[in-house]
């Protein structure tokens, strides 16, 4: 349920007050470290960052002009596969940003990479601490996939403008996906009793 006080935070103040994106562009939104987001070891959950991932992601969509079209359509987007690296933990209180940028898409969805940083020790360049990779796809609220042609067209971005998905990303996007909703997935395990 906290995750839903910063989602409103950033979405409706703080997002509306940062200068508009591009597609294409960094989208760096500012987070600390609180106690709610913590776990047995005093560090924060794994499962938070996947939550303030969302977060990052809808301050990325409002700047950019992308939840302003979603609106208008009727669509909203949902996670289909996500993956994280971390490095290293963060504490309570700590201050961090999480840098969201566009990877690019295939014929069914999104990828994007998010970045958990913060300023290195040394005054240099800002410290990766955990790194993630989500393939999102865009669905109808009167039901279906939007396709990527209509989202592609509905938000001008041009299809080769740096969209081209590393192969890694594609295939571990396929590797990871589950059966069509409608398709059979029965869960079956080979094991040893």
């Amino acid at each position: 349920m906290h995750m839903l006080f910063r989602t409103l935070l950033h979405v409706l103040f703080l997002s509306r007050r940062k200068p508009d994106l591009g597609h294409w562009d960094v989208a760096r939104t500012r987070f600390i470290t609180l106690p709610t987001d913590l776990d047995i070891n005093r560090h924060m959950n794994n499962g938070v960052y996947f939550s303030i991932m969302d977060v990052a992601r809808f301050d990325m969509l409002v700047r950019n002009g992308v939840w302003r079209t979603m609106r208008e359509r009727d669509w909203y987007p949902v996670v289909a596969s996500e993956t994280i690296t971390f490095r290293k933990s963060l504490q309570l209180w700590d201050r961090f940003t999480i840098e969201s940028r566009l990877v690019g898409h295939d014929d069914k969805a999104v990828y994007m990479e998010q970045r958990f940083v913060r300023p290195s020790k040394d005054g240099g360049e800002p410290e990766i601490y955990a790194k993630g990779f989500i393939r999102a796809r865009f669905l109808k609220r009167a039901g279906g996939t939007v396709p990527m042609a209509e989202i592609v067209e509905a938000l001008g971005v041009p299809a080769g403008e740096d969209g081209e998905i590393p192969e890694w990303i594609e295939r571990w996007g396929q590797d990871v996906a589950l059966p069509a909703t409608r398709a059979a997935a029965p869960s079956t395990w080979t094991s040893v009793e």
